[in-house]
């Protein structure tokens, strides 16, 4: 009976608005519904309130009125403190309801039918700091998604607007118990996941990019679909050795990973895989090639290519002026990296020995990506394939519209961020390329295909009884 009274309070209150929004959110998040006289409020329901960052949610309104105009907005407070949000224009049906899974956007961040819009929409909020990258830094604490439903179509100014309902979802990297071990042994630097269970599990080899660091969510969601995936530091890391003891001719560092990897005893011996994205493409392949006792089953390369980009731990393009002539912007000043080891045949950077992959190779590049040509090299090593007479082992998949950042699904999409080039201590902004929604796609698509393919190579052969749970 309080709520009853509270409502008729606030429904004759000359501050109306505000109370009604403070209201209706505690009402929301103590799982009530709200009886407005003769009616009972929205209601978002959205399955799963908790779930990994790769699964789809399904979203639905209930309670509007037949054919009423409502506007929904998703936001996440990042770990550096920016808002990012989504939103976009429904109109109900017959029967009063939304069902995101099936009705059309109008407008906003995203139109038409689009089940995770309300996600990979999302952009950096107005007044917020520009060219930053959305990226989860401690994956054992969920993204937060803050879902809201406000009547009429709305653009901007929603925390001045009063809100129909509200529901909060949580988005996790590491399913329950997934578990995450720091590694610290002899000279490499890492973060080691395990799926749940005894093992022993097939394994990941995880290398990001030149930005270097620590990332950790890519593994962490690997091993949460059942593969031990240890996140490699190599590079601009505390405690990581310097570049020229990383990048050195005998690559010993990777060498040394690759060893804790596949000596744990959680770990099924000689089922490893290496996953590569930017200078992890090129460190993937070249660990593949140039190190004797290394043979792994497969390897996925993503947004990277064949040239070698560095020589005695430095990039070669920065400290060499015949390759910063090549750097171009673009209208936005951002700077455009792609030209810089075209044409293949002229350019003098070592490159590495395509002839000797021996290991099934998937390539997963963008064809807009303005950042490397990422595209013109997968066309270059399936001509070297070919030659060598080993293509049968190359799948190529190309996405139009799709930029360098190839992340997992329904991560946003980063067209243009701020980049540190340590070796000079420079931050730059940088022009990654891609269109929204085919990038969304093609991260979607992708990771389906990346699961599929370690399916194949990397799976043990269980008994029946143990496969089922696996």
């Amino acid at each position: 009976m309080k709520y009853f009274w509270m409502l008729r309070f606030i429904k004759g209150s000359s501050s109306n608005s505000l109370l009604k929004t403070i209201f209706v959110r505690r009402m929301l998040s103590s799982g009530r519904a709200i009886n407005y006289g003769q009616r009972v409020a929205p209601l978002i329901k959205a399955e799963p309130l908790r779930g990994l960052v790769d699964e789809s949610i399904k979203i639905e309104i209930a309670h509007l009125t037949p054919n009423q105009q409502v506007t929904l907005h998703s936001q996440i407070l990042s770990e550096d403190d920016d808002w990012w949000m989504a939103y976009a224009h429904y109109v109900s049906d017959s029967e009063g309801t939304v069902r995101v899974s099936h009705d059309k956007s109008m407008g906003g961040t995203y139109t038409g039918q689009e089940p995770m819009g309300l996600i990979w929409s999302m952009k950096l909020a107005p007044g917020g700091r520009q060219a930053m990258r959305l990226r989860k830094k401690d994956i054992t604490i969920p993204f937060s998604v803050t879902l809201s439903v406000y009547d009429g179509w709305i653009s901007n100014n929603f925390d001045k607007e009063a809100v129909l309902a509200l529901v909060v979802f949580e988005r996790f990297y590491m399913a329950p118990g997934t578990v995450r071990l720091q590694i610290k042994e002899g000279r490499v630097i890492g973060t080691l996941f395990l799926p749940p269970g005894p093992g022993p599990f097939p394994a990941v080899l995880d290398m990001w990019g030149g930005g270097g660091g620590l990332v950790e969510y890519r593994a962490a969601l690997l091993a949460s679909r059942g593969y031990a995936a240890l996140a490699l530091a190599y590079k601009e890391y505390k405690d990581v050795p310097p570049p020229e003891e990383v990048f050195d001719s005998k690559l010993s560092y990777f060498e040394e990973a690759f060893d804790v990897l596949n000596n744990h005893p959680k770990i099924a011996k000689d089922r490893t895989a290496f996953v590569g994205l930017s200078l992890g493409f090129t460190v993937a392949l070249l660990m593949a090639t140039e190190i004797p006792n290394i043979h792994p089953k497969c390897l996925i390369c993503i947004s990277g290519s064949h040239i070698i980009p560095f020589q005695e731990g430095t990039e070669l393009f920065v400290k060499d002026n015949d390759y910063t002539d090549k750097i171009k912007f673009s209208e936005e000043g951002a700077m455009i990296w792609r030209n810089i080891p075209l044409p293949f045949t002229d350019n003098l950077m070592p490159r590495v020995q395509i002839d000797k992959i021996q290991s099934p190779l998937m390539i997963i590049c963008g064809e807009d990506d303005q950042n490397w040509p990422t595209a013109e090299s997968a066309v270059e090593i399936k001509k070297l394939m070919k030659t060598a007479g080993n293509d049968h082992l190359l799948t190529t998949i190309f996405y139009p519209q799709t930029g360098h950042l190839i992340e997992p699904p329904y991560s946003p999409h980063f067209r243009i961020t701020k980049f540190k080039i340590h070796s000079i201590n420079k931050t730059v902004n940088i022009l990654w390329g891609g269109t929204t929604k085919p990038h969304s796609d093609a991260q979607e698509d992708s990771w389906k295909k990346i699961l599929a393919f370690l399916d194949k190579h990397l799976r043990l052969e269980y008994p029946p009884a143990i496969q089922s749970k696996l």
